[in-house]
């Protein structure tokens, strides 16, 4: 029994990437209407939000360091990206990389600080959510530079001559674009999650002395955590920024991106390679069912968020994967006491 179940085990592990980005590849080709635009919209929307709670997962679920400036990170990689393009006359494609190492930086600086000087989860979390406060208003208050609250118009990332080319919406190209992201993203979780980084990133979750006794450099791993986590926020940036054709600071606010962000991320499954699409693809629908409600909005999720980390800490894929654990065993000890 037990070699059925590794060998399967193993063999989803191999194939869960490759079926998960077919089934998400074939979804437009179902559902895009190109007279219709919310649905893509919304299909998007998932994408970037799965990706930036993928990123999220990485810094927080495996080294417990809390970032609550989402929000600001993904703005800087759009403000960066489109600025330095429109400073250099060059296509936002060359300075992608820029925008998203400058939120990197920033995502290891707090890392090594926090590491440094031994912050707990909350403490970080603090630190974060004022950074996030602060930077919300630099990009308001340096309105010469960044437009202010009304921001700038953002469709720079070129993406019109493939959609002439192809003959097809807009959208698709772009779904498929930031659906190339994603897929890089799952990749590199896979390959830390079962590599000496992963760990030592669950090491140090589990017992920060006991992983330095060990000799794994906590500070060293966190940062880099906090590198990879806030780069990959960074590169999302530019998709959001495109998706909605405008840069401005109140696409990057704490209620729009890092409360939706972290509802996702528990809601799927924390520490989980699935979790964050499947918690995007329920939270993003939520949240268009609540759009009607205004003000309100913001008060059913700040419930959601503390009935879910009072009683549903563990996720949605989790939970499946129990379940599905559960019967397949029970299908095993059957099939066991058949053959006896």
């Amino acid at each position: 029994m037990s070699t059925e179940t590794t060998r399967s085990g193993l063999t989803w592990d191999r194939l869960r990437i490759p079926v998960v980005v077919a089934v998400l590849a074939a979804l437009p080709l179902l559902f895009f209407d190109p007279s219709y635009t919310y649905i893509s919209r919304l299909f998007i929307l998932t994408l970037v939000f799965a990706t930036l709670a993928l990123a999220l997962n990485i810094v927080f679920g495996h080294t417990d360091q809390l970032f609550l400036f989402v929000g600001a990170l993904t703005g800087i990689g759009a403000y960066a990206t489109a600025l330095t393009a429109d400073a250099l006359g060059v296509s936002p494609w060359v300075t992608l990389l820029f925008g998203a190492t400058l939120a990197g930086v920033l995502g290891a600086l707090v890392c090594y600080v926090a590491a440094r000087r031994r912050f707990t989860v909350i403490l970080i979390a603090i630190l974060t959510l004022s950074l996030q406060l602060a930077i919300i208003e630099i990009f308001v208050g340096a309105r010469d530079i960044t437009g202010g609250s009304t921001g700038f118009r953002f469709s720079g990332l070129g993406l019109e001559s493939v959609q002439n080319a192809l003959g097809v919406h807009e959208h698709m190209v772009l779904y498929y674009v930031v659906l190339a992201l994603l897929t890089g993203v799952l990749a590199l979780y896979h390959y830390i999650r079962n590599s000496k980084y992963g760990m030592a990133f669950d090491a140090i979750r589990q017992d920060e002395i006991a992983a330095e006794a060990i000799g794994v450099d906590v500070v060293r791993y966190k940062t880099l955590a906090g590198f990879v986590s806030a780069f990959v926020i960074g590169l999302t940036g530019p998709m959001y920024a495109q998706l909605e054709s405008l840069v401005l600071p109140g696409m990057f606010e704490f209620n729009v991106i890092d409360v939706l962000v972290l509802i996702i991320l528990i809601v799927g499954g924390i520490r989980t390679m699935l979790g964050p699409i499947v918690g995007a693809a329920v939270i993003i629908y939520v949240n268009e069912e609540l759009q009607a409600t205004g003000q309100w909005r913001t008060v059913v999720f700040g419930f959601l968020l503390i009935v879910l980390f009072l009683y549903f800490r563990s996720g949605i894929v989790p939970y499946l994967d129990d379940v599905l654990n559960e019967r397949l065993g029970l299908k095993a000890r059957i099939r066991s006491l058949v053959a006896d």
